[in-house]
């Protein structure tokens, strides 16, 4: 693993684009005391209306951190559609992959955070949604692919896109995640529930390095404020989660998978990926409203020299 006192790759970087493949939806978010659990009427201490979805967080992280981010996604042809496809032109998303049909649904979610950023989603996934994606006749050539497990079909196709290009293929592993997706992948990047899911059991390690063994690709795991683990030819390694003080977690998990792939785009190693990544997450931990806390390239810059 590289060392946090090493120097900053944006003196030398060049531009590097990623495709990031999966769901993007609209987040209604709401800020109560606490996650309801009862049926009951609640108040909200402050709401907001912002861009979600795995995917489409992951590419506006890319956005942000100075990379170009080349949406694939379907949306239903309607209002929420408009919204989802403007905020993302805004934040300099290319889109021209975004697949709608006429009289589908756009996707949604309901999401509540309480005082300590914890929190609950109800997601609507919408409806009449493309089957296939559309693909153009000449292919994108990234420098890296990052896919979700909530449109099989181009998930797969932008996987073997990866292995013919030769560049990494990177899989944001939640609990739905599908094996034909993840034995595709050059790297799986599991959530908590999503490795214990695939690998069973309740311990990490065990589980890491049970997918390891049933994987052909490099596998890591996200564990919020316990950090990352990750396994290589010394074993499991794990890189801490960086100390902050935590408002929204809403959208985190998609803030790591992106930076991350661009960290690999941008040819880190594995471990500075990891490092990397867990500081836009924390970052991003620091102000409400999902993505809206994704730092940009200069911020998360100053905060990782700060913190050496």
């Amino acid at each position: 693993m590289s060392s946090c006192g090493q120097v900053s790759k944006s003196l030398w970087r060049t531009v590097s684009e990623v495709l990031v493949v999966g769901i993007a939806v609209v987040d209604f978010v709401f800020a109560l005391d606490a996650l309801p659990r009862r049926a009951a009427k609640y108040r909200a201490d402050a709401a907001g209306i912002v861009g979600g979805g795995c995917a489409a967080n992951a590419a506006v992280a890319v956005a942000r951190l100075g990379g170009n981010a080349l949406l694939c996604a379907r949306l239903g042809d309607d209002f929420l559609g408009d919204l989802i496809l403007s905020d993302l032109g805004f934040e300099g998303v290319d889109t021209t992959l975004v697949k709608r049909m006429p009289g589908s649904k756009s996707p949604f979610s309901s999401v509540y955070v309480d005082q300590t950023g914890e929190r609950q989603i109800v997601n609507f996934r919408g409806s009449g949604l493309a089957e296939e994606p559309d693909w153009p006749d000449h292919a994108p050539k990234p420098d890296a692919v990052l896919v979700d497990a909530r449109w099989p079909a181009a998930a797969i196709r932008a996987l073997e896109l990866a292995r013919a290009l030769d560049v990494p293929g990177i899989v944001d592993a939640e609990a739905s995640a599908e094996e034909s997706i993840l034995a595709r992948a050059s790297h799986v990047a599991f959530s908590r529930d999503g490795l214990l899911s695939f690998a069973g059991g309740q311990q990490i390690e065990a589980a890491l390095h049970a997918a390891d063994e049933r994987l052909p690709g490099w596998v890591s795991v996200t564990d919020g404020e316990d950090g990352a683990f990750h396994v290589d030819a010394d074993g499991l390694k794990h890189t801490p989660a960086f100390s902050v003080e935590t408002k929204d977690t809403l959208g985190a998990g998609d803030i790591w998978h992106g930076a991350f792939a661009l960290a690999l785009a941008e040819t880190s190693d594995e471990g500075h990926a990891v490092w990397f990544a867990n500081a836009a997450a924390a970052l991003k931990c620091t102000e409400f409203g999902g993505r809206k806390g994704c730092p940009d390239r200069e911020a998360l810059e100053r905060f990782l020299k700060e913190s050496t």
